[in-house]
């Protein structure tokens, strides 16, 4: 087979598209998390912030506070329970922290639980699960890919040789610009 910048773009268009199909799913992961990473404000979008308090008996000491707090639904189990003053323990929770008024038999808790989807593909994101970095590497491999082969994909007036050259150096000149300015 003879190579001819013809056949090379039928290729690229062919690659491009097969391969785009491939790492859709992916792309879509990535995005989704890429865009809660960038807008945190302070707070991980991996985990849920439950605010509460229970009203237990009052004068109660570490042994009866953890058995009352096991009778309570819904709420992260206690690991341990430290004096803080002669008035307040603090309840060291699974995933937070609680304080039991001894007087009034108040506990106000936090707790911070996973929303498993997110939690799940931040990881991907962050490339904390075991084998994923082959994975990142080819999606990353792709990404270059589409970028290169989609320069030459079109011709003429409407690809690299024409507008797409202005396209191309304002795409290159955002990130530079903007680290200029930064």
């Amino acid at each position: 087979m003879r190579w001819s910048s013809k056949t090379a773009r039928k290729w690229l268009r062919i690659i491009h598209r097969d391969l785009g199909f491939v790492m859709v799913g992916i792309t879509i992961i990535y995005g989704i998390s890429g865009y809660l990473l960038n807008h945190m404000d302070g707070t991980d979008p991996s985990y849920e912030t439950i605010e509460g308090t229970i009203q237990l008996e009052v004068n109660l000491n570490k042994t009866e506070i953890e058995k009352a707090w096991d009778e309570v639904d819904d709420v992260a189990k206690i690991k341990r329970i430290l004096p803080i003053d002669d008035e307040h323990y603090r309840l060291m929770l699974d995933g937070g922290i609680g304080v039991y008024e001894i007087i009034s038999g108040k506990v106000v808790y936090e707790e911070h639980r996973k929303k498993p989807f997110i939690y799940y593909i931040n990881k991907l994101h962050y490339n904390k699960v075991g084998g994923w970095t082959i994975m990142g590497d080819i999606f990353a491999f792709a990404l270059i890919f589409f970028a290169v082969s989609g320069l030459f994909m079109n011709k003429g007036k409407k690809g690299l040789a024409g507008r797409g050259k202005w396209h191309l150096i304002i795409g290159l000149a955002i990130p530079v610009v903007y680290l200029f300015f930064m």
